[in-house]
């Protein structure tokens, strides 16, 4: 006698339950609260900062002659190498009495540097320099500037810190100020006629 033969029936497989079946209470519970997070957020106000009352477009009204620049620990180093005095450079970029502000955080930088930026701790302890006290307790100077600027749209930021300098650009109104071809150069003050082109 031959062997009878088993014929399988084509496509056919075990019926399991799928994982992502709301069916399952895990399941059922993520998807729940999915769409109540949803619903929330659909219902709650949306928090939207007020605008700044001294920007007329782009344009900072805040900013007028006596302008107050705030200093960064490296554009302070940069302009020693370049031979560059400070507050005379600046008023040659801005055409304007210029009072050059350095907060206590940087400050702290500059001390921490230790003696290799003794000339730029000295050159920042100047009396022509104002130092200005901020809140923050010992942060990094790029957020206290940072934070400065945020809060007080009177300064114009001097850095040569790519970094800084792209942050200080989301905030609108603020002009940044640094080094390039051994003179000084602002950016989005459209009357400084003295800056490099």
């Amino acid at each position: 006698m031959g062997k009878a033969k088993k014929t399988r029936k084509f496509a056919q497989m075990k019926r399991v339950i799928s994982h992502k079946d709301t069916r399952i209470k895990s399941v059922g519970e993520t998807a729940k609260k999915k769409i109540e997070a949803k619903r929330e957020a659909e219902t709650k106000p949306r928090h939207i900062d007020q605008a700044v009352s001294s920007l007329f477009f782009q344009y900072n009204t805040q900013l007028g002659p006596p302008y107050h620049v705030l200093v960064d620990t490296n554009f302070i180093n940069f302009s020693i190498k370049n031979k560059l005095d400070i507050v005379r450079s600046m008023m040659d970029c801005l055409l304007a009495k210029c009072t050059p502000c350095i907060t206590d955080c940087v400050m702290g930088e500059l001390e921490k540097l230790g003696s290799r930026y003794k000339v730029a701790l000295k050159l920042a302890k100047d009396p022509r320099f104002e130092r200005i006290p901020c809140s923050c307790k010992g942060c990094y100077a790029d957020d206290c500037l940072t934070n400065m600027i945020k809060n007080w749209r009177c300064f114009i930021v001097v850095t040569c810190d790519t970094e800084l300098r792209r942050q200080i650009r989301k905030v609108p109104g603020v002009p940044c100020m640094y080094i390039s071809n051994h003179r000084y150069t602002v950016e989005r003050m459209p009357e400084a006629f003295g800056a490099l082109r």
